[in-house]
């Protein structure tokens, strides 16, 4: 619950006792306007010391993903010397210095397609943590016309949405690289997104072609068959999300021109700066405590991610994967079932004014919003009028919505970086993905799995393979859903979908219109 002294405090004094400052980075995070209860600190004291001991654990090598039996390193990938084992420290050093080479073979044309000078463009072909990541990095750090190669991603099977991305290459396909990301190479969507590509490069796709996956994967044994460009590595003990300061993320951003070494700089700086026990004067911890203290611990508010920056749109979509897979568990580490959780959502400031603010500051209580505070505002920033330029205006809007949501008496954090580059999102990727972990031990979930993802792919396997038995009973008889479904075992429903589907693309005709139980088809 919000203290209600809390609001009666004086909001400067507030701001001054707990603003935390990492000056490596210039990046701060204000809890000022959280409405934790006197005490707050002191009674999550020896949680926070046991989660503290568990990262330690963690950065140690420890089995962290119990279910799948291995290591969770993704903070090893900006401080290798930090890996438990040699063997890992000298893979990822070279999996790093491959990606620099390779980027800088085709900035210089020594690696380039056949009977064209150089690439241009770049197709990443991926889905999760094998996209939203490199995407998010690409829309921040991206130069437009500038970009050493154009990025374009496919990120799911979805056959029109590949189409339209193709199209946008149009005739520059033949200059495109595509980098295909699976850590174990059977993803159904990636798989389904590499066959488009190669439908469309036809036999010239193996020299064009990239692969990011797990050694001795389907994805590695035929990348190695099919003579592609390259191959760069995947880790078990590096989940998707996790990924983006491995080559899943570092090999697109290399190659689109920005600074990779300087991600994993800022990275390293946060990771650095976040193992500090000292509660007061760790930034991820506090960002772990604050979703303890609006959530009950429980997930019962949502987090709004509100960066006032064009080039941070993406931040909310990729935090959805980061925070929400890694905290949504139906069990905690003891097996009992507690269904946890943290919902995120989020688009950008100040278009969300003009959207869904007015339910922020005047409807349900159920949120509690993550400011995020650019300090240079970059471009052109115009005087619009005297005294104001356009980034001024930016700021103002942000500063005027926390106020407004402070007078409403709704909770806020807001995290400050000097400007966008390379280094501040490295931070705050290295910031979001300490908060998470933090507050996985305080809710006793284990961060580092996913099971209903799992859950999910093998259901849809389960749909596909009864949609080919649909297939097989069709016949040149009108027939029902419910009869087929009687024939094969089958739920009714499901069937009745596949038939609507297949019958929309061709393969199917509905003879007989109507309702879900009169509705006929047969086959074409």
């Amino acid at each position: 619950m919000a203290s209600q002294d809390q609001w009666k405090q004086g909001p400067w004094k507030r701001y001054c006792d707990f603003l935390c400052r990492v000056e490596s980075l210039g990046l701060s995070v204000d809890i000022s306007r959280m409405a934790f209860p006197k005490g707050f600190f002191a009674g999550r004291r020896a949680a926070m010391a046991r989660a503290f001991r568990a990262m330690d654990r963690l950065e140690r090598g420890a089995k962290a993903n119990r279910s799948e039996k291995r290591r969770v390193g993704h903070f090893w990938l900006r401080a290798p010397h930090l890996a438990p084992k040699a063997e890992i420290r000298r893979a990822i050093e070279e999996a790093q210095a491959r990606v620099r080479e390779f980027a800088a073979g085709v900035h210089d044309g020594s690696i380039r397609p056949p009977d064209k000078a150089r690439f241009t463009n770049l197709l990443v072909i991926g889905i999760g943590g094998s996209a939203l990541g490199p995407q998010f990095v690409a829309d921040a750090l991206g130069q437009g016309a500038a970009d050493r190669l154009h990025p374009h991603f496919v990120d799911n099977t979805d056959p029109d949405g590949i189409a339209r991305t193709l199209a946008g290459i149009g005739d520059r396909l033949d200059e495109t690289l595509c980098i295909v990301i699976s850590k174990s190479g059977g993803t159904a969507e990636t798989r389904n997104g590499m066959l488009h590509a190669k439908h469309v490069y036809g036999q010239r796709f193996r020299h064009h072609a990239v692969a990011i996956t797990k050694e001795d994967s389907a994805l590695d044994k035929l990348a190695r068959d099919e003579h592609w460009l390259a191959r760069f590595p995947m880790w078990d003990w590096v989940g998707g999300r996790f990924s983006e300061t491995s080559a899943v993320g570092l090999l697109p951003a290399a190659l689109q021109g920005i600074d990779v070494d300087a991600i994993l700089a800022g990275a390293a700086a946060c990771d650095e700066a976040t193992r500090n026990h000292r509660l007061e004067e760790n930034a991820a911890a506090l960002l772990a405590l604050m979703w303890y203290h609006a959530t009950g611990g429980r997930g019962r508010k949502q987090m709004v991610v509100l960066p006032y920056k064009d080039r941070l749109l993406l931040f909310s979509r990729y935090l959805q994967q980061l925070v929400m897979e890694s905290l949504g568990k139906e069990r905690d580490l003891r097996g009992r079932v507690v269904r946890q959780g943290l919902s995120v959502y989020g688009n950008k400031g100040s278009t969300d004014q003009h959207a869904y603010v007015q339910q922020l500051r005047d409807g349900i209580d159920n949120f509690f919003v993550v400011f995020i505070r650019v300090l240079q505002s970059g471009g052109t920033s115009l005087f619009v009028e005297e005294g104001a330029t356009s980034g001024d205006y930016l700021h103002g809007f942000l500063l005027g919505t926390r106020q407004a949501l402070a007078e409403n008496r709704r909770q806020s954090i807001t995290i400050t970086i000097p400007r966008v580059d390379a280094r501040s999102i490295g931070a705050l990727i290295g910031l979001f993905e300490r908060a998470v972990g933090l507050y996985a031990s305080l809710i006793n979930v284990n961060a580092y799995d996913q099971p209903g993802v799992e859950a999910g792919k093998k259901a849809a396997d389960a749909v596909l393979a009864l949609q080919k038995e649909v297939v097989g009973a069709l016949s040149d008889e009108p027939r029902t859903a419910d009869g087929i479904a009687a024939d094969l075992g089958a739920d009714p429903e499901t069937v009745f979908h596949l038939l609507e589907h297949l019958a929309a693309n061709g393969r199917a005709r509905l003879v007989r219109p109507g309702p879900p139980d009169v509705a006929a088809f047969t086959r074409t």
